[in-house]
């Protein structure tokens, strides 16, 4: 990270420089850790620079010009959502700064770091990776400017943006720089993003011819399409679809919605397809997704030399490092397909798990640490309990294009045997040192009802007095719009999960998290769950207004007001009044919201549930006069 780190390795120069909207923590929770270490595995010389001051060039000359190329990430975050509340208030926390410090990245980092190494180093290629660039890759949603803006690519000075999990992508770009190949000519890697010339599109679809004597920055894009046998036209149409132009989503929602469930439908490594989106000044190609690692390469990479602490030179802690620091990860991707989440389209719906092995042997180096207390705090991946789990028809087609795997009902064909996971977990315990090992948060709780015995052994050894658990919602519409099950079944998980707890002796309680403003969510439907809650109990402060953010199908359905997949018109809280009296109406109790529940209750016709009466929300009192 300092010039005198690169000296004392005995380095000239540097190959590839990371640049990162986080503060530097060598663990593999962060991205920029693991993609430094995956690059020095395959002896690269790797420099970091973090959260750089952006106001000019200076900080991102620090460790000189790299020999092959800058890599820039905005963190483990989209910078919008580290740095806006669901509100778009500036929050008074970042857990990827030291000290939990604000202010120290801009709104839309990657274009902006982007934009200052062009500055320092005009001529140097820049490769984007990260959430950030992954879900931007196309034209989409923007939330705090409220207009669909063009893939970040169009928008940043960059020659490739690396999506989804990039460990296989950005060694290959390094190798091929390194044997000399120019970044402009490197198209043909799964899971990245690159460019073209207009001029050179147009040529590719036969579409004008170029007029004598015109000359510019792409005159030589025809000579060019006709040198590379990647492009032929009758291959290239074979393996890439073309979506509407980034003025034609911009322009109108229901071709907006089309093009969103073109690309959603291509995000299969096995049989998708590569994307094409014009933009007005370049041209948008995506490959197709890149494989999920296999178990050895998982293996691998999660037992690179990480440290597992912050860079020497912080004086403060990070708190995400404090969350994540005792935790596992045994694997990747999420079938649960929940409309607002970007998993999807960034790890996949395919599960890559490491092996027993290697998870115990991460394990074993917790204990060799003088500040391990004997308690392992979480073990999982996007979810706890997928690890291990696959489906037969993945190795030959991937994933199902025409349903999903745990929406409306389980799917069949999915192995849920939690058997692998339940092998881990009991011998996690058994390792010496270990006292505990705790999977408080991220159980899929539908899939937990699959295999009673995972469920008897989660209460029995695995929950430190409480259980997190995401219902989302109550309303039977709103969790339909979101692709989560009904109550009915949180009501089956929560009975068994009481008869367990019973059955252990323990006294152990799950908290729910819920989220207000959703697509399909009106008042009514808040004030269904609001019932809800009065009646089951379960009042929970850990409720999240809906925040789009860019590649979700909830946030397609935000902005257009349809479904992508059936076209449908789907109902959106869009005043930020409705917002904020839905949000409200989960925090009843809480005296400042009073005005707000009594006005949605007003507004939905339910002052039913104003009084004294057992069934009411909130008590009759004389109103404040406006």
């Amino acid at each position: 990270m300092s010039p005198e780190e690169v000296k004392a390795r005995g380095w000239k120069e540097l190959d590839v420089i990371l640049v990162t909207g986080d503060a530097y923590v060598d663990h593999s929770s962060f991205g920029t850790a693991i993609i430094g270490r995956v690059l020095e595995d395959a002896g690269f010389r790797v420099g970091i620079i973090a959260q750089p001051r952006w106001e000019n060039p200076e900080d991102f000359k620090k460790l000189g010009k790299p020999r092959l190329f800058f890599s820039v990430s905005a963190g483990n975050t989209d910078s919008m959502v580290s740095n806006l509340t669901p509100g778009l208030k500036p929050r008074n926390k970042d857990a990827y700064s030291q000290g939990g410090k604000t202010g120290l990245r801009p709104n839309r980092a990657a274009i902006i770091y982007s934009n200052r190494i062009k500055e320092a180093f005009p001529d140097m290629p820049i490769v984007l990776g990260g959430i950030e660039a992954s879900l931007r890759r196309f034209a989409h949603y923007d939330y705090l400017s409220d207009k669909v803006r063009q893939s970040i690519l169009a928008d940043a000075p960059a020659d490739l943006v690396v999506y989804g999990m990039g460990e296989l992508q950005i060694v290959e770009i390094a190798k091929r720089l390194q044997a000399g190949e120019d970044i402009k000519g490197i198209r043909d890697i799964s899971g990245t993003v690159w460019k073209m010339e207009v001029k050179a599109w147009k040529e590719l679809k036969g579409e004008g011819k170029e007029k004598a004597g015109e000359q510019d920055e792409s005159e030589n894009a025809t000579e060019d399409v006709a040198k590379d046998k990647s492009l032929d036209p009758a291959e290239f149409f074979k393996e890439y679809v073309e979506i509407p132009s980034f003025s034609e989503v911009s322009q109108d929602k229901a071709v907006f919605a089309k093009s969103f469930r073109t690309y959603f439908l291509e995000q299969n490594p096995v049989t998708g397809k590569g994307i094409v989106q014009p933009h007005p000044k370049t041209i948008i190609i995506q490959n197709k997704p890149m494989r999920p690692l296999t178990e050895a390469e998982l293996d691998h990479v999660y037992e690179l030399p990480y440290t597992g602490e912050t860079h020497p030179s912080y004086t403060e802690p990070v708190p995400a490092l404090e969350m994540v620091k005792f935790s596992l990860t045994t694997h990747r991707g999420c079938f649960g397909g929940c409309s607002f989440c970007a998993i999807t389209q960034h790890q996949g719906r395919m599960i890559a798990s490491r092996s027993i092995e290697s998870v115990l042997r991460e394990a074993k180096k917790f204990t060799e640490k003088p500040d391990f207390k004997g308690i392992i705090n979480g073990v999982g991946g996007p979810t706890a309990n997928m690890y291990g789990m696959e489906c037969r028809s993945w190795e030959k087609k991937g994933a199902c294009l025409d349903k999903a795997c745990l929406y409306p009902r389980v799917c069949p064909a999915l192995d849920t045997s939690h058997k692998k996971l339940l092998e881990l977990m009991h011998r996690l315990r058994e390792l010496p040192g270990v006292r505990h090992v705790f999977t408080g948060y991220g159980v899929r709780y539908d899939l937990a009802l699959e295999d009673e015995e995972y469920l008897e052994e989660l209460c029995a050894h695995h929950i430190s007095g409480q259980l997190r658990i995401a219902p989302e919602h109550f309303s039977g519409r709103v969790t339909d719009t979101m692709s989560k099950p009904g109550k009915e079944v949180y009501e089956k998980f929560a009975d068994r999960f009481n008869a367990f707890n019973k059955k252990c002796g323990k006294e152990q309680y799950i908290v729910n998290y819920l989220m207000s403003g959703h697509p399909g969510c009106t008042l009514k439907d808040m004030i269904e769950m609001a019932e809800y809650v009065r009646d089951h109990g379960g009042y929970t402060e850990q409720v999240q207004d809906f925040t789009p953010t860019p590649m979700t199908v909830s946030t397609c359905m935000y902005f257009t007001g349809l479904d992508p997949f059936t076209g449908k018109k789907v109902y959106v809280a869009r005043d930020k009044k409705e917002k904020a009296m839905q949000r409200a109406l989960m925090h009843y109790r809480n005296p400042a919201n009073y005005e707000l529940v009594y006005e949605a209750l007003e507004r939905a016709g339910r002052i039913d549930l104003v009084g004294n009466a057992h069934k009411c929300l909130i008590r009759r009192k004389e109103r404040q006069r406006k």
